[in-house]
């Protein structure tokens, strides 16, 4: 549904149902209800979704080995689902050999980290590649246009990696 045709349903302008879906704005308890009659779900059913969520994850370094490597040569293994992402996501990466890690879509004005947990990877923005070690770590603006990161050595690297949305 759109955003027009939820705001409708519910009695509210789209503007606020907006400010709502972009956590700019809290609906009161009333106004959750008709914004749940309106997709169709049950508010209580919601709330008790949202207060059963994990509130942590831990990935010990012990369950680094257990990663299997897809055909892309390289796995991510979040913190957290997609839903409870509303600011940053964070994931362990493991990249094979030879192999490159994709760009994220669709980010403006996003800003990462790397700390490379081990191994070795290399990280271009633009025209400069920088060539990171176990160790170093680095924070820079996101660039989908012009940004690869790639593991040039010959074992797995592993890569904390932070990013916002």
């Amino acid at each position: 549904m759109t955003l027009k045709t939820v705001a409708e349903k519910a009695s509210i302008s789209e503007g606020f149902l907006s400010q709502v879906e972009n956590d700019v704005n809290s609906p009161s308890v009333d106004t959750l209800i008709r914004i749940c009659n309106a997709l169709g779900i049950n508010a209580g059913d919601l709330l008790t979704q949202v207060s059963q969520q994990e509130k942590i994850i831990l990935i010990r370094k012990s369950e680094w080995d257990d990663m299997e490597l897809s055909h892309t040569g390289f796995v991510t293994r979040r913190f957290f689902p997609p839903d409870n992402r509303t600011v940053i996501d964070s994931s362990i990466i493991v990249i094979e050999p030879g192999k490159s890690i994709p760009v994220r879509k669709n980010i403006k004005n996003g800003q990462e980290l790397l700390c490379v947990l081990k191994g070795s990877v290399d990280l271009m923005l633009s025209d400069t590649t920088y060539a990171l070690v176990e160790g170093d770590s680095v924070h820079f603006w996101s660039n989908a246009e012009s940004q690869k990161i790639t593991n040039n050595s010959a074992n797995n690297s592993f890569v904390l990696w932070v990013g916002t949305l």
